[in-house]
């Protein structure tokens, strides 16, 4: 199979970490060039946005976009992990809660807040992932990061359970938010099920099983559409010619980062403003086979 270049929306199984997609992706397709965008618990299942050869310079373009959740809380209990895969921590059975009071505490959520990021994570503290010093049973001052919540709302409620819908910023943690709001409702509080419905404009309805991915029938996304917010400009032969050579250019965009495309519609490079001179671009990522 001929894998060209691109973007590969896959639904993440249960139980698969983000680099086992990529593992399996690699093995399906023949090809060791493959990466993801923004990673997902092995509980958590949903949109993984896979890269495909030069696709992967589009990464970091992805990684910043904003992500869309379901995710379902189990009332009562609280885990070392944040989530029901975890050693319970805390119990709690005697609570009554009401659903205005339950709709009206995430609501509060909308906006910025400073996020304490879970113990079992990837994130380094000292060089080390704090995954590592919860399982050496080591202490540890958790960071916090400013996070954005976009939209929450609740989509189903009971006495023992309930399921939100939830549009964040990146480096967002799902479960530190269900923490979060289990200390606001004084309810011990661990995420039961995550699912990722969305991330930047690439949807789970676009998404393929493995397989879908085994059987040739999914859809290779064009680089393009990663860059359908940007400042895109469709070059010329002549342009082409000068961007896949490298070419620092004239900025007679007025933009600080502009996508060149070809006439058929392949992304051909990412300039920015030029720091030795600001009436210049200059190549941040050319996309060719030896760039």
């Amino acid at each position: 199979v001929l894998v060209k270049d691109g973007i590969i929306v896959v639904n993440k199984p249960k139980e698969y970490t983000s680099r086992d997609v990529v593992n399996k992706i690699c093995k399906i397709l023949n090809t060791r060039k493959v990466g993801h965008a923004g990673t997902l618990d092995p509980l958590a299942t949903g949109v993984l946005v896979v890269a495909i050869n030069m696709g992967l310079k589009t990464l970091e373009f992805l990684e910043n976009s904003t992500k869309e959740y379901i995710a379902k809380v189990k009332l009562g209990i609280k885990t070392d992990t944040l989530d029901v895969t975890g050693n319970v921590l805390e119990e709690k059975h005697d609570f009554s809660l009401d659903k205005r009071a339950l709709e009206s505490i995430l609501l509060s959520f909308k906006g910025t807040y400073m996020q304490e990021v879970p113990l079992y994570s990837s994130v380094r503290v000292n060089g080390k992932r704090l995954y590592k010093y919860a399982r050496e049973k080591e202490e540890v001052n958790l960071p916090k990061r400013e996070v954005t919540i976009f939209d929450i709302s609740l989509l189903s409620f009971d006495s023992l359970s309930f399921s939100f819908k939830v549009k964040v910023s990146k480096g967002t943690y799902i479960r530190s938010l269900i923490r979060d709001i289990g200390d606001k409702l004084g309810i011990p509080c661990s995420m039961e099920e995550l699912e990722r419905v969305k991330q930047g404009s690439f949807s789970i309805e676009e998404s393929n099983t493995f397989e879908d991915i085994e059987k040739g029938n999914y859809k290779m996304i064009p680089m393009l559409k990663v860059f359908e917010n940007y400042f895109v400009v469709t070059a010329d032969a002549y342009l082409e010619n000068m961007i896949l050579n490298g070419r620092v250019l004239e900025n007679r965009y007025d933009q600080d980062l502009v996508v060149f495309k070809s006439e058929s519609d392949n992304v051909l490079a990412i300039y920015e403003v030029y720091d030795k001179d600001n009436t210049k671009i200059k190549p941040l990522k050319v996309f060719k086979d030896n760039a």
